[in-house]
């Protein structure tokens, strides 16, 4: 009989790095990097405040994509 193959250990865990250990990307734009800090300083555990101030990002997002087209 012969013994069953051994289970291997787990290697270290990887873990991705949080928001706060990003650099924010700098788009040269004050007002679309304001809304990304705004973003970047939200409690990832508090869903409300991520939510709300993502939503706020998208809408200045938009409203600088739409001042290009003009």
């Amino acid at each position: 009989m012969t013994d069953p193959a051994p289970t291997p250990s787990p290697g270290p865990a990887v873990l991705a790095p949080s928001p706060a250990d990003l650099a924010s990307p700098q788009t040269g734009d004050l007002v679309v990097e304001a809304a990304l800090r705004e973003l970047d300083q939200v409690d990832p555990a508090d869903l409300d405040a991520v939510l709300a101030v993502s939503e706020g990002v998208l809408q200045t997002l938009q409203e600088r994509l739409r001042d290009i087209g003009d």
